[in-house]
């Protein structure tokens, strides 16, 4: 039995890694000495494994969540740390972050929901158990 990487076979890591090297499907297949329509498969196959562990991750996060905070659009960026805290206290978590650092998460990880010191477009703050926190775009 072949290396496995991950959930993925070491078929799939080879394929995936040549493909991401910019090799065509064609060019894949003559160095494993398969065919074209086999590398694709092979390669759809791959990335199905992936996209099932990133919904799984997603899954296990939310059961790891104590608390999340929606922060709607048009909220100013400097009450996001004081809602987040809020939050955290709420839930009985002791947060592993200071105001300074929420601030800049907020700023690194939404920018694209960040305009000026406006929020421009709804952001999520999943506060874990741990007192870890994640921002995502919501």
């Amino acid at each position: 039995m072949g290396k496995k990487y991950g959930l993925l076979t070491e078929r799939q890591y080879e394929v995936l890694k040549m493909r991401l090297e910019g090799k065509t499907q064609e060019e894949v297949a003559k160095v494993l000495g398969t065919t074209r329509e086999n590398v694709s498969i092979i390669e759809k196959r791959a990335w199905r494994k992936f996209r099932l562990a990133e919904y799984t991750l997603k899954i296990v996060k939310n059961l790891m969540a104590a608390s999340e905070v929606h922060i709607p659009e048009g909220t100013h960026l400097i009450n996001v740390p004081s809602m987040v805290v809020e939050a955290a206290n709420k839930a009985g978590v002791k947060l592993k972050a200071n105001f300074t650092l929420i601030y800049d998460e907020i700023r690194f990880k939404a920018r694209a929901c960040v305009e000026g010191t406006k929020i421009v477009r709804p952001i999520k703050v999943i506060i874990f158990k741990d007192g870890t926190f994640e921002v995502l775009p919501d």
